[in-house]
Parts: structure tokens; sequence; C-alpha cells
């Protein structure tokens, strides 16, 4: 473990990170915006941590599907947290690993030593996204604002189709290849010979270690309630977690993508979900001066990028090995693994693709042995395919939880991992710090 009165001034330490409950769209955040689920993230971890909500010299958030009326959500929620309007505030989009660019973009701000607090973290809500009218009417509309006189107005009708009135939904295919990640799973799974059985299992054990993660208390250390609407109760737990599950329940789903054969279903798949997260990161030496508690040290984090047409989910399989390899690693110096959990197939293929040599040398382009993970290991409470995956904050829970588990398991090192849309993926290295 790290000792904190060692660390170097710029060495970034971890202090703590919160999220709100994560939600099933359309459930118990249905009537509020990113925006809110962000504000009330950032204004948990300030209470949390006790800081004065002026110290902060930078918040960033990430989002994905970004609500018109709040494009620098990150500026609009931390005003709406009460962090003065002289703190800067940005937001970025990296797809399903928004959140950790977040925690990157202010880590690699205090270590240049531009900065020594930051709050990071992401938003995201699949209740209300911004639906759009068709791209014809869209242009006729524009073109409309140069008309001067009432007759000028009927030339929207001509060319007019009532297909014109179709609303255009935010995309979920990759616009570079056209695929859905849920067909771009099949494949995958496919690839390296992944069964329908082995993921149906893969996603039943998630629900079953988040509802044990629930019922033990060691998620409280990480989720806040959030206020709901007038006269109910808050919210107070993740609600997508199906802890009585069966594998005779769920092998009866059909596919989801490829019909009739392919293996995705929406038990092995993550759902929409609606939910914010939001962590303190700050300089060893403004933790030292600020009587700052530090759980961890952020010790390396890279960020990869590989062919979306067959690798579209294999981030992980590439960014964890060169992580290990350029600290001088192995697997078994890790005791704590968090990767995201887009598709279970995603999470098998890419274990698989890990105990590969010729993967390792020839993709990866690392010296490693090929490796297995142990089960014992990775996601013990949980992952997004039970807990849920708003696709913005899923990074600040991610790292948010693997702190939380290295102190509760007496660990050293953790990893977390995680792919995205475009063929990328990211891997964080995190070290327990000891007073």
């Amino acid at each position: 473990m790290a000792k904190f009165d060692s660390l170097n001034d710029n060495d970034v330490v971890f202090i703590d990170g919160t999220r709100t409950p994560f939600q099933k769209s359309g459930t118990g955040y249905k009537n509020l915006m990113a925006y809110d689920l962000a504000r009330h993230s950032i204004s948990a971890l300030v209470a949390r941590t006790g800081i004065d909500p002026a110290s902060p010299d930078r918040v960033v958030m990430g989002n994905v599907i970004q609500e018109v009326r709040t494009t620098n959500v990150a500026r609009e929620a931390a005003l709406g947290a009460g962090i003065p309007n002289s703190v800067p505030a940005n937001t970025v989009t990296m797809a399903c690993i928004s959140a950790n660019a977040a925690i990157a973009q202010c880590a690699d701000m205090i270590r240049a030593g531009s900065g020594s607090l930051a709050i990071a973290g992401g938003t995201e809500t699949m209740s209300d996204v911004p639906i759009r009218l068709s791209k014809r009417l869209r242009r006729k509309l524009l073109e409309s604002q140069k008309y001067r006189s009432p007759l000028e107005y009927f030339k929207l009708l001509k060319g007019f189709r009532f297909k014109d009135l179709a609303p255009e939904l935010p995309a979920i295919a990759e616009f570079s290849t056209g695929d859905t990640m849920g067909k771009s799973c099949d494949k995958l799974a496919a690839m390296f010979s992944v069964s329908r059985e082995a993921q149906d299992k893969f996603a039943l054990d998630s629900h079953h270690k988040a509802a044990k993660a629930h019922e033990s208390g060691f998620l409280k250390d990480e989720v806040t309630p959030v206020p709901a609407d007038q006269g109910k109760p808050p919210v107070m737990d993740d609600n997508g977690v199906r802890g009585d599950s069966t594998m005779e329940k769920i092998s009866k789903l059909r596919p989801a993508f490829l019909k009739p054969h392919g293996t995705v279903t929406a038990a092995n798949a993550s759902f929409l979900t609606d939910g914010a997260s939001a962590v303190l990161l700050a300089g060893a030496a403004k933790a030292k001066k600020e009587n700052l508690p530090a759980k961890a040290l952020i010790k390396d984090y890279l960020f990869v990028s590989q062919d979306p047409q067959f690798e579209l989910l294999l981030g992980p399989a590439y960014a964890i090995p060169k992580i290990l390899e350029r600290n001088g690693l192995t697997i078994s110096d890790i005791d704590v693994l968090e990767i995201h959990e887009a598709f279970a197939g995603q999470v098998l293929a890419n274990l698989e693709a890990l105990s590969s040599k010729k993967f390792l040398t020839e993709d990866a382009g690392v010296k490693l042995a090929p490796f297995s993970i142990p089960e014992a290991k990775l996601n013990a409470w949980g992952g997004s395919l039970s807990i849920g995956h708003p696709f913005g904050a899923t990074g600040g829970r991610l790292v948010t939880t693997a702190v939380n588990r290295l102190h509760h398991e007496n660990g050293k090192f953790a990893v977390v991992a995680a792919c995205a849309a475009g063929g990328q993926g990211h891997a964080m290295l995190i070290e327990r710090i000891d007073a």
C-alpha cells in the first residue's frame, strides 16, 4: 500500500466518491434531467467530504446524449449544486467511458500542477432523450426565418411529404460501421466461442452479487438517496437488480439482436439506465494541507482504440495488459478488478482474449504471459448488468467501487477497465493508501 506521507506533491489521490441510485429509465427519475442527477451527485459529494464549495479548481462531468438546454451540463450542474461561478466546469463525451475521461482530465490537470482539487464524474438520463424533427423539415423551418411576408410561408408546403413529420431518434448504431453494440457483441461472442449459457450464467451471477452487496450494506458508502417527486419517498436503491432471477427464467428469453441464432438477450445485456456519479480528486500536497483523508492513489491510466468493425467492445483486453506491463505488474499483483459489463458476452470475450498468447503478443503488443482473472476478484459487488449503466456516469461508479473494495478486502492494487463505442477502451491502476 502507498504511504500517504511519502507521496509526491502532485500525485493524484482519490478522496471520496458518491453516486445516485441507478434507476431503470422511465422509473424513479422519469421527471428529472441529467442536470438534476449531476447536481445531486456534486452536492452530495461536497456534503460528504466537507470541502468548501469554492475550493475545487475544476468540475468535469461526462455525458453522452446531451440535452439541448444544458449542452455543458457540468457547468449548469455545478452552479446548481452551489459551486461558485468562478470555478470552471466542462463536459466531456467518450461514450461509455465519458466519466473515465473526466477523471483522467482532472488527474492530468493535477499532475501538471495547474490545479490541486477537482470534481469529476458523469451523468445520463435515457428517460427523456432529445428527439429531432426530420432533416428536411428542419431545413425548411430554418429557411422560413428569412421569410418576410405571410404568403412566403406557403413555400413550406412545396415538396412537403407526410413522412417528413417522422421524428429522428438518437442513433444506436455506430456511425462508422452501421452496427449496433448488441450485434457487435453477438459477433464478438461468436469470434471467441462464448456460449449463450456462459453469458446467461455471468449475468445471473452479476445480479446475485449485486443483491448480496446491497443486503450486506457494501454499497451504502457510495450511494446517496435522491429526493423524488413531491409526496413520494426518496429513491434509495438501484432498482435493476434481480436477486431472485434464475437460469431457468433467463434462458427462455429470445435473442435481441441477431435473430434467431444470436446469443445476446435482454437478460445478459445492460439495460437503459438513469444516474450520476461524482468523485473528488486532489493533489497529495493539497490533501495534506486541507487534512483530506485520501483513500487511494490514482497511479496510472490509459485509453486505447481498435477496429470498431470487429473489435468494438474489446477495449479492456487491449488496455489491461498494457497498463500492467508498463507498471511492471502481473495479474497476480491485482487484488480488485472492476470491468464494465456492457454485455455478458463482451466481458467473457475479453477474458478469453487475455488468456490468448496470440492476442497478447500480436494484437495487444505486450510481452505478458496469457492470464486468467480469478472470479473472486472480478466485479464482486455486481456490475453494469445488474446495477445499471448510465452511459456518462458508469466510470465514476467503477472507480469508487474499486477503491471501496480495496479497503473492504484489504487489497493493494485495483484495475478498472471499460469498453466504449467507437472501438475504444480504458484502464486505470489504483493503489490503496494507508494513513
